[in-house]
């Protein structure tokens, strides 16, 4: 195990990325961050349309139509990319360059800090807190900020704890940000995941915001890589001409399946609610009852990041939960959190009811033993 973390977390751009993906299979896996997949029959109809010989350039366009009407945005204003991630990737190589300032919220989602990293940015960072409920907090932002901020990087519903950010304050970011010229890039993969109506994207409130956004998280359909960036005119092009030098072009088969998705949201909404509404109920009553753990509670996304109390890492914890308990979450250290560690939501209830049965045992016998 320990040459496997040496490998995952020595040259990695996104150490938590690489040690996801090199995790050794355990039964009782907490560790993911998606909805339980979407099976074709999710989608009705795909099988029938779907077609493999499509081409185009800037993305299908009924596909940008229908991003475009779910946010009321026009088409000129919505890019296509492969999943959040890859959203993410246009949006940094259109907005920086090397050697421009960026503010990166900490805790953070790894990625989003390897990415201006890969771009030879220079990092500069503000803190979310877990007494203010892991909110962002607009003096800290303004104190983060100087006349070389170029693009402050921040997640809603936060990652990894669900915190929501509102309007008011998102709006008071941008204005901190207009003041030197910089823009405000908001991964929003996680926001409708919120129950009940989601809010709007960050990229309705002014110029100033580019959101991004995917299938994956709230909708179980990370098999598509279906991302998108909702954004000003100029940067949507900007995003389009750096996706020439990535990939080109979208898989046609994907945005088309995508565009069967986005047809069927309410019915897949109202099948992620029936997977994440009595999970979230499940592991809200096991923190509640554990003394040993503290948290801030999801307004929504699929997964919760609860802190030990008694413990400033976490690291060594999960691994004996791991290995004699067959039950697998992610230590806090990958999201700069060492005293938290991460649970998953979006899987089947009875993992997750086992999980967290096996994880109160190793809480009962490893720290109150």
């Amino acid at each position: 195990m320990e040459a496997h973390r040496s490998m995952v977390e020595g040259g990695a751009w996104t150490p938590y990325v690489a040690w996801m993906k090199h995790a050794p299979a355990i039964p009782y896996n907490l560790m993911g961050s998606n909805l339980l997949h979407c099976t074709v029959e999710d989608l009705p109809g795909v099988r029938e349309r779907l077609e493999l010989d499509a081409f185009h350039e800037e993305g299908y366009p009924p596909l940008l139509d229908a991003i475009g009407q779910r946010y009321g945005f026009p088409v000129d204003r919505v890019a296509l990319a492969t999943g959040a991630s890859g959203a993410n990737f246009l949006a940094g190589g259109t907005l920086l360059e090397s050697g421009d300032e960026v503010l990166v919220e900490r805790p953070a989602y790894d990625p989003l800090l390897g990415i201006p990293r890969f771009l030879g940015a220079k990092i500069r960072r503000f803190d979310r807190v877990f007494a203010d409920g892991f909110q962002v907090d607009p003096e800290r932002v303004s104190g983060t900020l100087t006349s070389k901020t170029r693009l402050i990087i921040l997640t809603n519903l936060h990652n990894p704890t669900g915190a929501l950010t509102s309007e008011d304050r998102l709006l008071a970011v941008g204005e901190i940000a207009e003041r030197v010229g910089a823009k405000v890039l908001v991964d929003e993969v996680y926001l409708d995941s919120v129950p009940g109506e989601p809010p709007s994207p960050a990229a309705s409130l002014s110029p100033t915001f580019v959101s991004t956004c995917s299938l994956t998280k709230a909708y179980g359909l990370s098999g598509l890589r279906a991302g998108w960036i909702l954004a000003s005119p100029e940067i949507v092009e900007g995003c389009r001409r750096v996706r020439d030098l990535v990939d080109g072009v979208g898989v046609f088969p994907s945005e088309l399946m995508a565009l069967v998705a986005f047809e069927n949201l309410p019915a897949l909404r109202a099948r992620a609610r029936s997977i994440l509404d009595p999970n979230f109920e499940l592991l809200t009553k096991f923190i509640e009852g554990r003394v040993e753990l503290d948290w801030v509670q999801p307004k929504g996304g699929s997964v919760g990041f609860p802190k030990v109390r008694a413990l400033d890492d976490t690291s060594s914890f999960v691994e004996v939960l791991r290995t004699s308990y067959e039950t697998g979450v992610v230590p806090g250290r990958f999201f700069e959190a060492p005293s938290h560690f991460r649970v998953a939501l979006g899987g089947k209830r009875e993992i997750l009811r086992e999980g967290l049965q096996r994880l109160g045992e190793a809480l009962d016998k490893e720290l109150n033993g």
